[in-house]
């Protein structure tokens, strides 16, 4: 991880980490909490923050186009708020909540140190309408397919957006995932696939690991099926 110097707010430091650096944060988040399993499976992402952060998940009406927010304090992550889903969720809103959830444990994992930071130091936390003193509000979900060399302007909700396959599809887990499908189709060149073959595999991935399928399309760098 760099640390760059910035004039632009909100925060005095940028914060630089690589692909690599973001998969052993959050490989090393779900081995200590217990909860890398051992086959493709859906990841309890609810636990995790528990577990890691040691704090409540707060799910509440916070307002149009808000998912949720991270509250931070002189220790580190203090809570994680989460826009009160429906009474009766469907599929697809389950999954984006998880999302969301795994969206705010990477803000947790590789943004509160600038918090500790703040509240040590009193430096300024400013210019920016999402980001305040004590919290990094997400207002809308944005899985990125740029490579992370490309990526400006909001670089701290690029990174938790990497976070969310990093934790809900862990690398570790991915090559048994494939497998079969390697097999079937007699390559390991998934991109150069069919566009049903590739339907197919993001399907079978958004089931596994229980994710929607933007989630698996870019994990398995598939965006266009």
């Amino acid at each position: 991880m760099k640390r760059i110097p910035t004039p632009d707010g909100p925060f005095p430091t940028r914060l630089y980490f690589t692909d690599d650096e973001i998969e052993e944060i959050c490989s090393a988040a779900l081995n200590e909490t217990g909860l890398l399993p051992t086959k493709p499976e859906r990841i309890r992402i609810d636990r995790l923050i528990d577990k890691k952060f040691d704090v409540s998940i707060v799910y509440e009406d916070l307002g149009k186009n808000v998912l949720g927010f991270t509250e931070f304090g002189p220790g580190g992550v203090e809570a994680v708020h989460i826009g009160e889903p429906p009474g009766d969720l469907i599929l697809q809103e389950e999954r984006r909540v998880n999302s969301t959830l795994a969206h705010e444990a990477g803000h947790g994992l590789m943004h509160a140190q600038l918090f500790v930071e703040h509240f040590a130091n009193q430096t300024p936390i400013e210019g920016h309408p999402d980001v305040t003193e004590k919290r990094i509000l997400c207002r809308e979900e944005r899985p990125n397919t740029v490579r992370q060399k490309e990526y400006k302007g909001d670089w701290w909700e690029f990174q938790a957006n990497r976070a969310i396959g990093a934790l809900l599809m862990p690398k570790q887990l991915l090559p048994i995932f494939l497998e079969p499908f390697h097999t079937k189709f007699g390559t390991t060149k998934l991109s150069e696939l069919p566009a049903k073959s590739k339907r197919e595999i993001v399907e079978a991935a958004s089931d596994t690991f229980d994710v929607n399928q933007m989630v698996a399309r870019v994990r398995l760098n598939l965006p266009y099926v």
